[in-house]
């Protein structure tokens, strides 16, 4: 930031402070609701060159005069009903006479007794404001010498919007809505014991709005600002920055733009608090999104189990389901001895047989000395380092593939024995579970964390913090009741606990799950997390567990796409109109969004959903599920252009790899994704229906509705609208069935409707959940 822009930005901030300027009256509404967080909005004009910011002016009595023209802005408010702590605010500006060269209009929230210790989000974007220690090298940066084998490494980030963690420089974010999954900013401030959520639009006619974070050199105000159009000087890419493009545009007598808003100021004791109001909240503004229905889930794993099938291959390594396109192999994350899992619950005599092999293959080539695993292996069998610098040439691997590898792991052993074949499970699979469940009982008693990478061989840590660690206490549960082990269930309580309120009610985030990222807050480790919260309460059925699933999952969506994003008519994804709310934003370093959760299916939102009754839940995972399906490939629904079935981790709303990138997919696939979409297939029920509360739940791409019911059964009717028969799958309880845990595999035993193409079904539902079609 150049020094003359420095100067306006002072000036303006000092202005909005304390200059009270005559004939605002209409903005006093406004600015009485947000005088219990020292809040006051001001609407103003900017002209530009360019990116470069020339002057900025406010409106008095509601007009402003120029030498090229005469401008007019309209501010009105009303109290949303049912809601005391929220404002729907909206401002109207009006060139009345003469012209504009170069403008934005913006309107400015700004904050007195403002801390550089309040909590600021965006969704998707910044956490915790962003204030962490930076490397600045782009993309999946090197790690510098000082971050291994260091227990007290601060969490450190790459080169992202951030707040400024120096209290002696003023700070600046600048991005635009399409960065975040809900156009919003929000904090909480602990001083005030106060929440804020700002709520507001994609865009406007001029194009997508902009959103900037303003302080001061001390951080003792700050200034929330949404723009009309977007004029960033900087877009910020995979851990950099480049020039951002954006222009101000030319305005004309009575041209108009509208910006939209709603407020919420309220209570909060803490950063749960807030996460848990803006889930509430979240589409507010924006309404309920639709989401279609294109692909039956059925089709999902009919195409994707084919074409996993397909990719099985024999090389020097050994034996394995390829988790990318080349033929290496990686062990979870990515879907490495995930993708097993859909095609073992084919119950197919080759598909299991194939499964046996790959975790042979697993076990026999990847398991280090200390019980931990390597991360991959190429397929002429060299083992594949990571987050590797020339100081220290230890073989490291990730601490989240080694939790994914031991929850998967007995994953599979109980499908294994729910399908009648427990006795294919042989003891070294189960010998090489347990010594990785007691590799993290080992290091969890010497350090009180799991860190973020690992030495396979001697079983320490090479890099510390981070929750990379996340879904460890889930398998450490599912290993302490496989193993009937209780040392293992109590590491994963004290485990979850620590990261729960070390990063969730601290900070806010949880991060550094990624391969290819720093310690980035991401939205793998924040759902990978909500599986440990969710396998905990299950097997203990301590609510404390459940409440903190509740925030978590709030957590978790922060990170989908809320509303039905607009995209570029001309892209992909504008031609073919896609509603892609629920799609899953990577990392803050990664700045795209993603079809489904890397790699899980998220019955643990349908669990959640289950066990509280609160339908934000099932909203949520069918979303995902939903947006997860606009971007397979499909006939008459070209997407990756790869193959029907397959699909790609590219959602790309913002310009982070440039304007071009907007809206289009990339010509290739992923496994993870095609993985996901089979797991929340099998794993999410296709309908899922309490009796007794006559409640019907619709997951599966078909249209469900109650047709009679007396006290013995339910009559439905299913339609299937798409162009693909679907077996639906049905799950059927009371209420106080469902205050019960729900096994792992309780899947495999939910019966299934056909619904051919265009067609309806009837099907009587019998009160123990069984089902006949009439």
């Amino acid at each position: 930031m150049n020094k003359e822009v420095r100067i306006i930005i002072v000036f303006i901030m000092t202005i909005l402070a304390f200059g009270r300027l005559s004939g605002q009256n209409k903005l006093e509404k406004v600015n009485y609701y947000l005088r219990d967080i020292r809040g006051s909005i001001h609407p103003f004009v900017s002209w530009y060159s360019g990116t470069k910011l020339d002057s900025v002016h406010l409106f008095e009595n509601n007009s402003l005069k120029t030498k090229t023209g005469e401008w007019l802005c309209k501010v009105s408010s009303n109290q949303i009903s049912n809601q005391s702590d929220a404002i729907d605010v909206n401002v109207s500006f009006k060139l009345k006479s003469g012209s504009a060269s170069s403008v934005a209009v913006a309107v400015s929230f700004d904050f007195d007794k403002w801390s550089s210790e309040n909590y600021v989000l965006v969704p998707a974007s910044v956490y915790n404001g962003n204030r962490y220690k930076t490397i600045e090298n782009g993309y999946n940066p090197n790690y510098t010498k000082d971050m291994y084998y260091n227990p007290d490494i601060p969490l450190t980030i790459s080169n992202n919007p951030r707040l400024s963690s120096n209290n002696l420089e003023p700070s600046l974010i600048e991005i635009q809505t399409t960065n975040a999954a809900t156009p919003s900013v929000s904090f909480y401030s602990a001083s005030m014991k106060k929440g804020f959520i700002l709520l507001t639009e994609q865009d406007s006619r001029l194009g997508n709005n902009g959103i900037t974070i303003e302080e001061n050199a001390t951080h003792t105000k700050a200034s929330i600002k949404i723009t009309a159009p977007s004029v960033r000087k900087m877009a910020c890419g995979f851990g950099e920055f480049f020039p951002s493009g954006d222009r101000a545009v030319d305005w004309k007598k009575d041209d108009t733009v509208s910006l939209h808003f709603k407020l919420y100021a309220f209570s909060a004791q803490s950063i749960p608090d807030l996460l848990n109001k803006f889930m509430v909240v979240r589409k507010s503004l924006s309404g309920p999104n639709n989401p279609r229905s294109l692909v039956p889930m059925s089709k999902i794993v009919e195409l994707g189990t084919d074409i996993c099938s397909n990719n099985w291959i024999e090389v020097p390594a050994g034996k394995y389901y390829k988790p990318e396109n080349d033929n290496n192999f990686q062990l979870g994350w990515v879907s490495g001895m995930m993708n097993t899992y859909p095609m073992l619950a084919l119950n197919n005599r080759k598909e299991r047989g194939r499964v046996v092999s790959e975790l042979d293959f697993v076990v026999d080539k990847l398991q280090g000395k200390s019980g931990y695993f390597y991360g991959g292996i190429t397929a002429e069998g060299e083992i594949r380092p990571e987050k590797m610098i020339p100081e220290y040439p230890q073989v490291h691997a990730m601490v989240r593939k080694n939790g994914d590898a031991l929850f998967w792991m007995i994953k599979h052993f109980m499908l294994f024995k729910e399908q009648g074949y427990g006795n294919l499970i042989k003891d070294k699979w189960e010998i090489a579970a347990r010594n990785l469940a007691l590799a993290f009982s080992n290091i969890w008693k010497k350090y009180g964390q799991f860190g973020q990478y690992i030495d396979p061989e001697t079983g320490e840590i090479a890099v510390f913090n981070s929750t990379a660690g996340a879904i460890v206490p889930a398998g450490l549960v599912l290993a302490s009741d496989y193993f009937k082990e209780k040392k293992f269930l109590d590491i994963a309580k004290d485990a979850a606990a620590y990261y729960y309120n070390r990063d969730v009610v601290k900070q806010g985030l949880t991060a550094g799950n990624c391969g290819d990222i720093s310690q980035d807050a991401d939205s793998e480790s924040c759902f990978g997390f909500l599986e440990s919260l969710m396998a905990l309460y299950n097997y203990t059925s301590d609510p404390i567990w459940l409440d903190r699933a509740k925030v978590q999952a709030a957590l978790c969506s922060t990170w989908a796409i809320s509303y039905d994003i607009k995209f570029p008519p001309v892209s992909q994804i504008g031609k073919l109109q896609s509603h892609m709310a629920g799609a899953i934003w990577a990392s803050t370093q990664n700045k795209h969004t993603a079809p489904g959760i890397c790699t899980a299916s998220g019955d643990f939102l349908f669990k959640l959903y289950r066990a509280t009754g609160n339908i934000l839940y099932a909203d949520l995972i069918r979303d995902i599920q939903h947006a997860h399906a606009e971007a397979i490939d499909m006939p008459n629904h070209r997407t990756t252009n790869f193959g029907f079935g397959t699909s790609m981790e590219r959602i790309q709303p913002s310009d982070a790899e440039g304007k071009g990138s907007i809206g289009n997919f990339i010509h290739t696939r992923n496994s993870w994704t095609e993985t996901n979409g089979m797991l929340m297939a099998l794993e999410i029920p296709g309908i899922y229906i309490q009796l007794d509360k006559k409640s019907i739940y619709v997951f599966d791409h078909v249209e469900a509705k109650i047709v009679n019911q007396n006290r013995e059964s339910m009559v439905i009717a299913i339609t299937n609208k798409t162009p693909y028969d679907a077996n639906v799958s049905i799950f059927a309880e009371s209420s106080e069935q469902a205050q019960k845990t729900l096994s792992y595999t309780a899947f495999y035993r939910w019966p299934k409707v056909a619904v051919g193409s265009g067609k309806t079904q009837r099907v009587c539902i019998l009160k123990n959940g069984t089902i006949k079609q009439i």
